[in-house]
């Protein structure tokens, strides 16, 4: 089948890779063409997906990558996986509206659309129906099927792929699922078919709201905790040991990519906006976790103090402006609001972050290309915001000044954390 994919970023590009290998012939867009010509040369800028793999898939699988829909001809199945954030705290859904519309007029008789992007239940139906069948001039249901399927990418995490993690799929009608079925079960190992497409929207906003609320929860506690010279990471440790009943989270310095910061959000609005209630957990724990990197800064403030320094004219060396391990990506990172912070307060602020591209690169940062003991030494204090593997531990460890730890990523069981090391 010709199989386009609108959107060549942390959900799209694996799926465009999964599609080619399995036999489709892939048509990955996206508006960057920055993006879009490192494809077409070979690179990658998703962790995941190796050099080699979008290399092979462009030399011997069909896949090709454009910036135009000039350049697409038709296709089979769209797969709608553009980005839809907060702007000034309300949903922002221009991007799918975009790509419906461009959409439109190449569907064609027996075709299928399926949205991948978060969003609130209802706008499969209620706003991409509506744009598709005005532009292409033919019902939904009846001369092409639409779905949603709900993306489920972790990027960095080597365990869970795309391929062996479970699919939520869903359709407008009978046949529409039964379509969606049929081409999402030639590239996972298991889908799980939902009632409707609302049920199938709602289920990423469930899956995150929880994750977001929990986080929530364990960061309050640990400030708390902190407050009353409590260990809070023993206390996670010793709470994990319970087999039934618990399930561990963490502490960090806030929340960051496209789920978590965004998708309870969605559900938030769309419940006090349809339902005039609010959401009363989904607005603690934004409350919680928006604020984390202004406790993150205080404490930072607190060492210095210690240390008989002001934050003002302070050297502060940031370890990680990704949101996540391992990974380049700076969406909705709580490293960027603690720069941001940092920088308000008159700091001289330089970041290590071998992951993320020159182009994302905040202005108010010096860029350090490698973290070695002459560059600790320039510096008043270490914060760890992001635990990369690049990061050497012994090096912070021996830096001989004090550090916040936001993420215990020095603790280990064959060397314990100096006392100049604190953590969240």
């Amino acid at each position: 089948m010709d199989v386009l994919i609108v959107g060549q970023g942390y959900v799209g590009l694996p799926l465009a890779m999964r599609a080619a290998r399995a036999g489709h012939r892939v048509t990955g867009i996206d508006l960057d063409e920055r993006r879009t010509a490192a494809l077409r040369r070979g690179t990658s800028f998703v962790e995941d997906i190796p050099d080699s793999e979008v290399q092979h898939a462009l030399a011997h699988l069909g896949y090709r990558a454009v910036s135009d829909y000039a350049d697409v001809d038709r296709f089979d199945v769209a797969v709608i996986t553009v980005p839809t954030p907060l702007t000034d705290s309300l949903p922002d859904l221009r991007m799918v509206e975009s790509a419906a519309r461009a959409l439109a007029p190449l569907i064609v008789d027996g075709a299928l659309v399926v949205l991948e992007s978060t969003t609130h239940p209802g706008t499969t139906e209620d706003l991409l129906v509506p744009i598709l069948e005005a532009g292409s001039g033919k019902r939904a249901g009846v001369d092409f099927s639409v779905g949603y399927s709900p993306e489920r990418i972790d990027p960095g995490n080597t365990t869970w792929r795309l391929e062996n993690t479970p699919k939520v799929v869903s359709g407008i009608d009978d046949r529409s699922l039964e379509r969606v079925q049929a081409f999402y079960g030639g590239l996972v190992e298991r889908i799980v078919p939902v009632a409707g497409t609302r049920e199938a929207e709602l289920t990423k906003l469930l899956e995150n709201t929880f994750r977001h609320v929990n986080i929530a929860l364990v960061n309050e506690m640990a400030i708390h905790a902190e407050a009353l010279g409590v260990d809070i990471w023993q206390v996670i440790e010793a709470a994990s040991t319970k087999p039934f009943g618990f399930m561990p989270f963490t502490p960090g310095p806030g929340v960051g990519g496209h789920c978590l910061p965004v998708d309870p959000s969605y559900l938030s609005w769309q419940v006090r906006k349809q339902l005039g209630k609010p959401f009363r957990f989904v607005e603690l724990a934004n409350d919680v976790n928006e604020h984390m990197p202004d406790h993150v800064v205080e404490r930072v403030s607190r060492i210095l103090n210690d240390a008989g320094r002001a934050v003002r004219g302070a050297r502060v060396l940031l370890l990680g402006l990704s949101y996540k391990p391992n990974t380049g990506d700076v969406r909705e990172s709580p490293a960027m609001r603690v720069l941001e912070l940092l920088c308000e307060r008159g700091a001289a602020v330089t970041a290590v972050d071998p992951h993320v591209e020159d182009h994302r690169w905040p202005s108010t940062a010096a860029r350090a290309v490698d973290l070695d003991a002459a560059l600790a030494d320039e510096h008043d204090v270490i914060v760890l915001v992001t635990g990369h593997a690049e990061f050497d531990r012994d090096t912070v460890l021996d830096a001989g000044i004090p550090v916040l730890d936001t993420r215990n990523a020095l603790r280990s069981a064959t060397r314990a954390a100096t006392e100049l090391v604190e953590t969240l």
